[in-house]
Order: structure tokens, then sequence, then C-alpha cells
């Protein structure tokens, strides 16, 4: 897909995304490659798809998804929570792990339900020379995505419909606090790959959570996804992270706000209940990380992108 300058298509000239990753595309419809064709992207069946002005692809179907992106304010509050550097002890390990994994450069790093692209930039600036893609449902979380790193590009995926990508073009496959879809996981790691997967544990934000009757996180979480990755990956690694917070009024709001009490709770209601607890806001941050690697597939399971279901 090179070119000249002067033969370059226009649609490239918006799409924030690296040759590499553009190449490791798949048509969320069929599974042929993706490239240039006239003002959007196309494949050779003539399916196409656009690229927002924001610079990321628009490769959601048009079918009803089964669930809903982030709202501008979720995504706002969790940018200003993760560039006050509160989760940063949690990308720090990410990265570690997919360098350990190993993410060789060159090799395509993907973050499914990846928001403003955080965790995947922090593994790519661990990462020299490889590169990224950020898939979200949320178009407030793409247009920030799109412009998280030089060597990343982001396109709107609806993880639970499939993953528009080519089978086994991902060396690393983050999953962080995010669905997943563990037979298109497999199908699109490499076989030597390494899936990545951060949950919180039962003790995350307990204290806040109490307090101010937030939603709490299921005792049988970890459980549910063992049962779910098990038929297809095999557990290699794992461990917890603990974080200690001491927040501001204003950054504990935030950090109500970027998480699923949010889509029951106002801002206003919840900056009222944050009021109620003093300043700092004290708090523990308790996170569930995972490695896991493919199971060997039969030649049938890793042949086409999985149909829409």
């Amino acid at each position: 897909m090179t070119s000249s300058d002067d033969d370059r298509p226009a649609v490239l000239d918006r799409l924030r995304m690296p040759e590499p990753v553009l190449e490791a595309l798949a048509c969320p419809v069929c599974g042929a490659a993706l490239g240039p064709g006239g003002s959007a992207l196309a494949c050779t069946a003539g399916h196409r798809f656009d690229v927002a002005r924001e610079g990321y692809a628009g490769l959601l179907t048009g079918h009803r998804t089964a669930g809903t992106g982030d709202t501008k304010e979720m995504v706002r509050a969790r940018q200003e929570f993760q560039e006050a550097g509160h989760y940063a002890p949690l990308a720090a390990r990410l990265a570690e792990l997919a360098a350990q994994a190993p993410l060789p450069a060159g090799g395509l790093a993907v973050d499914a339900g990846a928001g403003t692209g955080y965790y995947l930039s922090a593994v790519l600036d661990r990462v020299t020379g490889a590169v990224g893609l950020a898939l979200d449902l949320s178009k407030f979380a793409l247009r920030r995505a799109a412009r998280a790193h030089p060597r990343a590009g982001a396109a709107a995926c609806d993880t639970w419909r499939g993953l528009p990508l080519r089978t086994g073009s991902a060396a690393v496959l983050l999953n962080v606090f995010a669905p997943r879809r563990p037979a298109e996981f497999h199908r699109v790691l490499a076989d030597d790959g390494a899936l990545l997967v951060a949950t919180p544990t039962d003790r995350h934000l307990r204290g806040l959570v109490a307090d101010l009757g937030l939603v709490g996180v299921d005792a049988d979480k970890r459980e549910r996804l063992e049962s779910g990755l098990s038929a297809h990956f095999a557990r290699t690694g794992g461990e917890e992270i603990e974080v200690a917070l001491s927040l501001s009024p204003a950054e504990a709001a935030a950090l109500v706000g970027m998480g699923p009490s949010a889509r029951h709770l106002s801002p206003a209601e919840i900056a009222d209940r944050v009021a109620g607890l003093g300043d700092p806001v004290e708090a523990a941050a308790s996170f569930a990380l995972s490695v896991y690697r493919p199971a060997r597939p039969a030649d049938s399971e890793r042949v086409a992108p999985a149909a829409p279901g």
C-alpha cells in the first residue's frame, strides 16, 4: 500500500494510522483486506467504511450493538484521572508484561476496549518500534485514542460482534476492564501471541463503593473470566496490583464518573455524594492481571473472522 506523495489517496491523509496497522485490518463484514477506496476504506467485495475527521476508521457494520460506548462525560473523566497518573502502576506493569510476551519491534499490539488509548500508549512507549491499534465502541473515546500515540491507530469496533483484524495478526492483545469475545481473541492472536487481561478484584475501591453506594465488583468475576477463556486459552501467569489513592474531591468525582456507576448517577449526584467524604478522599484500587496464551487451534477455527451475532 505504499505510494508517492503525489498519488497518496486522500483518505490516508485523514486516517491517523501507521501503514502496518492498516495492513492488519480486515473487513468486518467479509474478512477481506481493507485499503483506500476513494474517500473511504474498502475491501475487494465492495464494502466501504468512512474515516472520521478525527482520524479513526469507522468499522461498525451498522447492525444493532450489544452494548453502548462510554459517553462524552465518562471519557473526559477517564482521561483526566489517567493523566493525573493514579493508574500509572497498572499501565507500567501491563507494558512490562507486553514487552516480556514478547512484543517485538514491528509487532502489533491491539487494545480491545481501549478507551482513550492510555494503556496501549504505555505499551508502545515501552516497546520501541511496535505499532498499536485501539478498538472501541465510543466515538468520544476514539477521538482521543486516534491521537494517543504516533505509532497507533484507532477504529470503531463492537467487540461482541467480532474484531476487524486479519487472523493471527496481533502479537499482543490487551483487554483492560472491557468486554471480551474469547473465540475472536483467539483468532486474531498469533500462535505465539499473548492476551493480557486486567480486571478489578472484589476489593477494588471497596470503601468508596460502600460510602457512595456505587456499583461493586461481583465476587465471582474472576471465575467467570477463567471459565469463559478456558476453551481457547491457557493461563500462564497472574498477579494482583494494589494502589493506594489519595484524591482531591474533583479527582474522586472523576474516578466515579469514568466507571459503571456514571450510567446511573448524574455528575451533580456524584459531586454531592463525594462532597461528604472530606479532603483528601482515601481509597484503594485493586487489579488482577492475567497472562494467557492461545490454545493450539484446529485449522478450521482460524480462517475467517467470526460472523456477526
